[in-house]
């Protein structure tokens, strides 16, 4: 058994991971905000331990990290993410500092391995799957601070010698993803027999069922003799056009609706390249992405039928 801290708990990729520690046995902390969103970790309230705590106040943050004592860190905790957070100094404030903050608050009483989470983006809008080597162009704010992020600790694990990796994801997708995002969105309005409005059919990305991503996480903290300051990119190496991605929706729910594509404005990341190289991964960490993605895709429903809840929950909040 581990004791664990995990920033970004409450989130989709967090709460999923959380649960996966809790089914393995571990001691789970979780750092949240006092004005957390609760609904994701409700039914494993009882099993976890909640921190209220903002990662940008360094000195308390030192304190509670030094009474935990974590062996596993895992920060998944980010602004900006999302297209309605826009307020730059907030992403310097949560990506950047509190970053910076939570290194240095566990580096003191030490750790066995501090998992960084960074972002597909941190690339910016290539016309190739992306190696870690690659030269950053980071497309956006947000793309800025993970980066920045993501070199802080690179450099300070090179420095001090810990065994601090970042993952770099790409679109992860499944159960408790963000009610207003693209496949939560198909779903609730498929069961319905309908498809939302839509963007440009070969507008891609490179989708990762959570599960998968969860994995990553957890070979990140267990596989030994990493590189120090390693980055990964957490992607299945396949790139699915929004026309595919339709396809298989109209397939599971049996939809003779027609697309109505281009009835939504592109988003100004939107590209029709976006990919990663996952070799690296793959080589270093024995990591393999297990589910395709009409396979994510039908698990995703199945969990929405499992949970009538949430589908409810979903379709007022999408």
């Amino acid at each position: 058994m581990k004791r664990v801290v995990i920033t970004g708990g409450t989130g989709f990729v967090g709460a999923n991971l959380a649960r996966r520690l809790l089914s393995d046995g571990h001691e789970v902390h979780l750092l949240v905000r006092e004005n957390y969103t609760p609904w994701r970790i409700e039914a494993i309230r009882q099993d976890v331990r909640l921190h209220a705590i903002r990662l940008e106040d360094g000195d308390l943050l030192g304190q509670k990290i030094e009474t935990i004592r974590p062996d596993w860190i895992f920060h998944l905790a980010t602004y900006g993410a999302y297209s309605y957070q826009r307020d730059l100094r907030a992403m310097v404030q949560a990506n950047i500092i509190g970053t910076i903050n939570l290194v240095e608050a566990c580096t003191k009483p030490g750790f066995e391995v501090f998992v960084n989470t960074g972002s597909s983006s941190e690339y910016g809008v290539k016309d190739h799957p992306p190696s870690e080597q690659e030269w950053l162009e980071p497309n956006s704010h947000y793309a800025v601070t993970k980066a920045s992020a993501t070199l802080f600790c690179r450099y300070t694990a090179r420095r001090l010698g810990v065994c601090l990796p970042t993952l770099r994801l790409y679109s992860v997708y499944g159960p408790y993803e963000e009610p207003t995002r693209l496949i939560p969105t198909l779903i609730v309005q498929g069961v319905k027999g309908k498809l939302p409005r839509l963007v440009n059919p070969t507008i891609a990305r490179d989708y990762v069922f959570v599960d998968d991503a969860v994995e990553a996480y957890l070979l990140a903290a267990t596989r030994p003799n990493q590189e120090l300051g390693a980055v990964y990119n957490v992607g299945t190496g396949v790139q699915t056009s929004l026309r595919e991605v339709v396809e298989v929706t109209r397939q599971v729910f049996h939809i003779e609706e027609d697309p109505a594509w281009g009835s939504m404005p592109n988003r100004e990341w939107d590209t029709e390249i976006w990919v990663s190289d996952n070799r690296k991964i793959k080589e270093e960490l024995g990591w393999q992405p297990r589910q395709p993605f009409h396979q994510g895709f039908s698990r995703t429903v199945q969990w929405f039928y499992d949970h009538p809840d949430m589908m409810t929950s979903y379709g007022r909040l999408s």
